[in-house]
């Protein structure tokens, strides 16, 4: 699939690149998607939920009723999970949700969202480009020229470049991210993905190990 290559003003500069089919053309499977985009959500969270039980409560341990002949449950001390400010049966503890994935699986959802991106049109391949200074409103410009303002944008580079990314960092719709760390979740989150030339390169060699 060839796709034309154009500069930060959102002129066609005369050169096409070729995207690699064996990255961007393939059939997408939806199942290693849905497990990859489900480990990047797990890992986002944060696992700190935290309830007393019964054992951790402050109280006296008194015996409150006799064992029978109440009318109702035997209940024991105060931190019963029956009585209230008592203790929480089975509450959540502190805990990690991640859970590990093969890497050739992830490499295989990566190229699945690539190739829907790469089959709906949603790649935008534009010549490498620096900002000497952070300036919002120079990057506002080129997602203008480019007519991917308005859309989430997810701008890949071939490395970070702190520029770059301080003039979109107040943008909510658009994101800096460099080839080597792009993901399944941020890919299919995006509407338009914006790469530069060099950052092709780096997908290749990443992805087609």
């Amino acid at each position: 699939m060839e796709v034309s290559v154009l500069n930060i003003n959102g002129q066609e500069t005369g050169r096409k690149v070729t995207l690699n089919d064996a990255i961007f053309g393939i059939e997408p499977n939806d199942h290693v998607i849905y497990l990859d985009v489900k480990q990047y959500l797990a890992n986002q969270r944060q696992g700190t939920a935290k309830s007393k039980e019964r054992s951790e409560h402050n109280g006296s341990t008194r015996k409150l009723g006799r064992q029978k002949g109440g009318g109702g449950a035997r209940r024991g001390d105060i931190n019963s999970p029956v009585l209230v400010g008592g203790g929480r049966v089975f509450g959540p503890k502190p805990r990690d949700y991640g859970f590990k994935l093969n890497k050739k699986v992830k490499v295989l959802a990566r190229k699945s969202a690539l190739s829907y991106k790469a089959k709906d049109n949603e790649i935008i391949v534009v010549e490498d480009f620096k900002m000497d200074a952070p300036k919002t409103k120079d990057f506002v410009n080129i997602t203008k020229n480019l007519k991917v303002d308005g859309k989430k944008a997810l701008v890949v580079l071939p490395d970070v470049d702190k520029n770059v990314y301080l003039s979109a960092r107040n943008l909510q719709k658009a994101e800096i991210m460099s080839a080597n760390n792009i993901n399944t979740y941020k890919i299919l989150n995006a509407d338009v993905l914006v790469v530069a030339e060099s950052s092709l390169k780096t997908i290749d060699s990443i992805l087609n190990k």
